[in-house]
């Protein structure tokens, strides 16, 4: 019986490792670690599709290798914490995809993800509005929908894209104060992480 509890035991922490192995892989296969090859040709759909994969560069590196204190770090108690701020870039996230999808928003969702699926979540959203843009016929399809309220393609430019680029600025900007400041080695002129 002990044989069994223990070959038990030794299954159950090799499972767990796997599973840990398996997580940090995917932590390592996010998008946007760096930006892609830009494309030859300016087009409004490569345009756009690249000022998201932009979007998604700046909030990869903003929010690489916090910690948990991070999170909860506010420069005063009226302010947003880092937590915080991400989650509302994951709501931009949210519109920008379901623009891409055509799919109208929905307000009030409840998200109860913690931040390190939030984080993921934001970018896997972000990659999939890109990947839908850039290989589109046409900026005209990617309406903002609110309800029965449409909005052109325009008002995610300067609405939710704009938005959630001066909020990466902003944990940038958090996370300096907290004590967690971002790599040094991003470029973020060349979308490239230096060795």
């Amino acid at each position: 019986m002990n044989n069994l509890i223990k070959l038990l035991g030794i299954s159950a922490l090799s499972l767990t490792m796997c599973l840990l192995m398996q997580a940090q892989e995917s932590q390592n296969e996010l998008p946007f670690r760096e930006l892609s090859e830009y494309p030859e040709t300016f087009t409004a759909n490569s345009v756009s599709a690249r000022m998201i994969e932009s979007l998604g560069f700046r909030f990869y590196w903003a929010t690489e290798s916090l910690e948990d204190n991070d999170f909860e770090f506010k420069l005063s108690e009226e302010s947003r914490s880092i937590g915080d701020t991400m989650k509302h870039v994951y709501d931009l996230s949210l519109i920008i995809r379901n623009s891409a999808e055509k799919k109208t928003n929905k307000r009030g969702k409840d998200n109860t993800m913690n931040f390190q699926e939030l984080r993921v979540a934001t970018l896997n959203n972000l990659k999939a509005a890109v990947d839908l843009i850039g290989e589109a016929d046409s900026m005209e399809e990617f309406k903002i929908m609110f309800g029965s309220n449409s909005f052109p393609f325009w008002n995610q430019v300067n609405g939710p894209i704009a938005d959630a680029i001066w909020h990466c600025g902003q944990i940038a900007t958090l996370r300096r104060a907290s004590g967690n400041p971002m790599n040094s080695k991003v470029n973020h002129f060349s979308g490239t992480i230096r060795d």
